[in-house]
């Protein structure tokens, strides 16, 4: 067979992911979800788990509209009107009123001065490779944060800029000192940050970065641009759920968001000035030549836009808040370590891999999920449990996560 020689060498990398306890394909299969009662969230069971149920705490749905009756209903019925699936690409016939009409829902939603433009992907995955291989060009200085999520980074090397570089999480100054050191290389700067770090639940500065920015603009030709993909941020961060923009007050020149996390559906998309989108409407790789998410998952999307958009959303951005301060008041209560802004990522440092699958098993044992990351996807010293808080959760289902962390026992 052409496979045998490989099979070996695969093999032997399989083995090595799974001692180092970072193998993804051993995975958890949900069969059957059983509803919030009393004051408890959602529990899930498992294939291979009998008929024990499991709180989940590493759910991106942070606002809990994945099983929302109203979402559900807006995608059923625009799967009734459209089809299960688009059938084309965007520009061939696979364009429906309902991509139209939350593209342009979003942008208002992101709505400020010079951004009027919205554009679907098929996930913020293909958003952020999409824009970034288009906007990045072989003249163009490419400044990343060090804790950029994968997505950028292999954006970047996709785009093959004149130069990358890499700064030290939130490091202004280190920031400003490349658009200085490499000003002659480039016609254009693009500065990539995520807005909400997906491993700490912290925020980019995007206030200063945009400050430094303009500052700066003169020195390149073509002007320096700054892309933020707040998919962790838009649902769940500043009063109104509008993700770190809100929170510190400043606007990104390019916005990447999600559909998939706390709108609960499924999909990316990019909001900024017009005359951008329609150029990556041209250019844009994973746009052209993908099809887009389903006409039902723009509605569910919309649907859930509008409940966000509302008092309702306010308040359930604010009670995941409110739940994550009670996770973070008891891990510091029973001395762990945790660091985060008002986010609903809650991170528990165990700076250690071997802590980490340990307190990843006896959580499970209490039949909680949660997701221990380990080196080398983080630096040794590091490691951490990411919990999630969702709106969904309950005061109780975050008491029951601190209780069984209690007895954990002490090294």
């Amino acid at each position: 067979m052409p496979t045998n020689k490989l099979v070996p060498v695969f093999s032997a990398k399989l083995a090595e992911l799974d001692a180092s306890g970072t193998s993804k394909r051993h995975e958890h299969t949900i069969f059957a979800v059983i509803p919030a009662k009393n004051d408890r969230g959602p529990r899930y069971m498992l294939l291979g788990q009998g008929d024990k149920t499991f709180l989940r705490m590493n759910s991106n749905s942070y606002l809990g509209l994945d099983f929302d009756p109203r979402v559900i209903e807006a995608e059923t019925g625009a799967t009734h009107l459209f089809g299960v699936g688009p059938g084309a690409v965007r520009f061939i016939s696979g364009t429906s009123t309902q991509h139209v009409e939350l593209e342009r829902k979003l942008a208002v939603f992101h709505g400020r001065a010079g951004r009027d433009g919205g554009m679907l992907f098929s996930s913020a995955y293909a958003a952020v490779l999409g824009t970034l291989s288009a906007l990045i060009t072989d003249k163009t200085l490419v400044v990343s944060d060090k804790l950029n999520h994968n997505s950028i980074i292999n954006a970047i090397r996709l785009a093959r800029p004149v130069k990358s570089v890499v700064y030290p999480h939130c490091d202004v100054v280190a920031l400003e000192g490349s658009l200085n050191q490499y000003a002659s290389m480039a016609k254009r700067a693009c500065i990539v940050t995520d807005g909400i770090f997906s491993m700490r639940g912290d925020h980019a500065p995007l206030d200063e970065i945009m400050a430094i920015a303009r500052e700066h603009d003169d020195k390149y030709e073509e002007g320096v641009l700054v892309i933020v993909d707040d998919s962790h941020g838009v649902g769940a961060f500043g009063p109104t759920g509008r993700g770190t923009e809100e929170y510190v007050g400043a606007k990104a020149d390019v916005l990447i968001g999600t559909l998939g996390k706390s709108l609960g559906a499924n999909g990316g998309y990019v909001v900024a000035d017009g005359i951008i989108i329609e150029y990556l409407r041209e250019t844009a790789p994973t746009y052209i030549y993908s099809n887009p998410i389903t006409a039902g998952e723009a509605g569910a999307a919309m649907r859930a836009l509008q409940i966000l958009d509302s008092r309702e959303g306010m308040e359930r951005v604010a009670i995941a808040r409110k739940l994550a301060e009670h996770l973070r008041f008891g891990l510091e209560a029973h001395g762990f370590e945790t660091i985060g802004d008002e986010h609903p990522i809650v991170p528990l440092l165990t700076r250690d891999t071997e802590k980490t699958r340990k307190l990843v098993t006896h959580l499970f044992e209490n039949r909680i999920l949660a997701t221990g990351i380990t080196y080398p996807v983080v630096p040794r010293g590091e490691e951490e449990i990411r919990f999630q808080v969702t709106a969904a959760h309950t005061y109780q289902d975050i008491t029951e996560v601190i209780v069984a962390l209690s007895r954990f026992p002490k090294e």
